[in-house]
């Protein structure tokens, strides 16, 4: 029961984050013309308006770039039609020393105009390109980045039409390029600082019901009951969680980007490394052997024990923010889009929101180490506790190499083979629990306590549960803790499918190791399947995931295969799945450079990674998105949600748009 509960309670939990990433747009961009009817040969100036909204103030183009602050900037593209005369020019800008940045930068509050003069060569010019400003507020220290593109051809009667360009028609217009879609939403933001403490607080609460850091408490266990154990080493062990992650919010994130948390959660290296500690540990509880730090070192750290002890106890702690790190990634990184994405006071004090949450139970467990006493004192049961807990942490080590696995297709955990694995450790626990198997350090026994029998009974329950799961059944329970059922070879409820099919355009690319779930047809390349959807004239739908996205396989299987949700997207969809962590290597042509962080992009997933980030400023997965076929957006992205009627309801939405787009 306990488990039932923990479980809705982090589905609600998980549910909350999605607020964390809101985007605002508090600058209004419109163009014009300082002349009515231009010529060949007229000079003229090309004028960009900008609205800004109260509270909020837009750095100008006339400081020093090197000072700190982003500097507007704009890119006109070469064209024979026209050629710039002189510079960009800010039109009265306001001007303020900033101790911060050690010098005096320029800025607009309210309204802003730049003025570019040009000289037109031709009667139809072609005038276009982009700019790049920054705008900030001084309410919470908040900056946000923006990337656009312009096009002045109607203005200037020029006939060449440029999808996504801004024009100016007497009332302010926003870009619908690319880019600027990102900023199509309102510039009030619903979550206020302490709002943001709070979804990330309970993030951190989320956190602690996730498989990977569950199995971590035996070593808080082990660790504070090992020695003295005194109250101020559960104090430093909790503060050393707290100050850990907020580093890694506060200062590692703009360094190295959102893709950061993702790379580490799926990247080969840390996931066998974790596989490895998590078999190490069990071996241990096993009775195989026991871990002990060498002996000149715990002589060195017992000999520090009068002045505080710091070094074992911060190891312990950065210990657990590592190795829990593949599961909290995903609720970190919505923190840490926003820090990369120039925010200073948000993601500081939403880190360190997350992560007290975080800390707050294994804390009150190591300032309490007491509450042990109430166990009962018998060797072999705390034993049997071990045995347990070792034999869970078995089950649990292979989650780790089953996300690298489906990353870099492996194709050793397989789904079914991934199932037999789990099939075999519960039931040795099962027996265990009736003591038909005894290991190194047991108690003899001869009879089975009332305990024991429960536990048993709630052990081999579960493994009749799994057994189906060898022959495709889809163990909707389990469904984010096991390797997608595309994966198993014998399939029976895929060999049984589904009334409805649909139909695709050409052969996906990557289909050979990327697959959708219940038999949906669809693509794994965007451009791809925008070309698909076009020629079908159907919405594209857009799948963000990921080989070791846990939510991703929840909703998979909870609210994707509902026949409802099921029927819509292969009849009424053109169907894409952007893995963002599969690590397969493009080829040169395929590679992008981001404009989020200049970095080249050269496998799928980073690549996926960085189109999700760029142009909806979102790397939380599940995320879904519906475009027309113009790449439009058609109504706001859903991200984690296990209710089918919302999820129903949003692809009608996003349907009826399409056709009222259409008409």
């Amino acid at each position: 029961m306990k488990k039932l509960i923990a479980f809705i309670v982090t589905i609600l939990l998980l549910q909350s984050v999605q607020g964390l990433a809101q985007i605002l747009k508090p600058a209004k961009w419109s163009l014009d013309i300082s002349v009515s009817d231009p010529k060949k040969g007229d000079q003229l100036d090309l004028i960009f308006d900008v609205k800004i909204d109260d509270q909020w103030y837009l750095y100008s183009s006339d400081f020093d770039p090197d000072l700190g602050p982003m500097v507007t900037t704009f890119e006109f593209t070469p064209d024979a039609s026209y050629e710039l005369v002189g510079e960009l020019t800010p039109v009265d800008p306001k001007k303020k020393y900033d101790s911060l940045w050690e010098g005096e930068y320029t800025y607009f509050k309210k309204t802003a105009q730049f003025r570019q003069t040009i000289k037109l060569l031709t009667d139809e010019p072609a005038v276009a390109g982009s700019y790049y400003y920054q705008v900030c507020t001084d309410v919470d220290g908040k900056c946000i980045p923006f990337d656009e593109e312009f096009d002045f051809d109607k203005l200037l009667g020029g006939k060449k039409e440029s999808k996504g360009a801004m024009v100016a028609t007497g009332d302010t217009q926003e870009s619908t390029s690319e880019k600027g879609l990102l900023s199509q939403r309102s510039s009030n933001d619903p979550y206020s600082l302490w709002g943001f403490m709070i979804a990330a607080f309970l993030a951190g609460l989320a956190a602690i019901f996730t498989p990977c850091v569950f199995p971590m408490i035996p070593m808080t266990v082990s660790f504070f009951t090992g020695g003295s154990g005194a109250k101020w080493k559960g104090v430093f062990y909790g503060l050393s969680i707290i100050v850990i992650y907020t580093v890694i919010g506060s200062v590692i994130a703009p360094f190295m980007g959102a893709e950061t948390a993702n790379e580490l959660a799926t990247n080969w290296i840390p996931n066998v490394i974790f596989f490895a500690v998590f078999v190490l540990f069990a071996l241990s509880f096993l009775g195989l052997f026991e871990i002990t730090l060498p002996n000149k070192f715990v002589n060195n750290i017992d000999k520090q024990s009068d002045k505080g002890g710091l070094i074992g106890i911060f190891f312990m702690a950065f210990t657990l923010v590592v190795v829990s790190f593949s599961c909290t990634g995903p609720l970190v990184g919505t923190i840490l889009v926003e820090s990369a994405g120039g925010q200073i006071l948000k993601p500081i004090l939403g880190m360190f929101a997350f992560s007290l949450a975080f800390a707050l139970p294994f804390t009150v467990f190591a300032l309490f180490p007491s509450l042990l006493n109430n166990l009962p004192k018998s060797g072999g049961w705390l034993n049997s506790v071990k045995v347990v807990l070792g034999l869970l942490e078995l089950a649990f080590a292979f989650k780790f190499l089953s996300i690298a696995d489906q990353a870099y297709h492996w194709h050793i955990l397989d789904r079914e083979i991934y199932l037999a694995i789990w099939i075999v450790i519960f039931t040795i626990l099962g027996f265990y629990l009736l003591g038909k198997i005894r290991f190194p350090h047991d108690s003899p026994s001869d009879k089975t306590s009332i305990s024991r029998l429960v536990l048993a009974i709630a052990t081999f329950t579960f493994v009749v549960y799994l057994i189906p799961g060898m022959f495709g059944a889809p163990l909707k329970a389990l469904a984010g803790y096991l390797p997608p059922q595309s994966s198993q070879d014998f399939n029976l409820s895929a060999q049984v499918g589904s009334d409805v099919e649909n139909t695709i355009c050409e052969t996906p690319k990557y289909a050979d190791f990327l697959h959708l779930p219940h038999g949906i047809q669809g693509y794994f390349d965007y451009d791809q399947a925008l070309a698909c959807a076009k020629k079908q004239n159907k919405p594209l739908f857009i799948d963000f995931t990921g080989h070791g996205c846990v939510n991703c396989r929840e909703m998979e299987a909870r609210v994707w295969s509902d026949p409802k949700v099921l029927q819509r997207l292969k009849e009424e969809f053109v169907v894409v799945a952007l893995y963002v962590d599969d690590k397969t290597d493009l080829p040169e042509s395929a590679w992008v450079k981001s404009s989020y962080d200049g970095k080249m992009k050269k496998s799928i997933g980073k690549k996926n990674a960085d189109f999700q980030i760029t142009r909806f400023n979102n790397n939380a997965q599940p995320y879904y998105v519906i475009l027309d076929t113009d790449g439009e957006l058609l109504v706001a992205p859903k991200g984690y949600d296990l209710n089918v009627a919302s999820f129903v309801e949003f692809l009608d939405q996003s349907k009826q748009a399409f056709e009222k787009r259409a008409d």
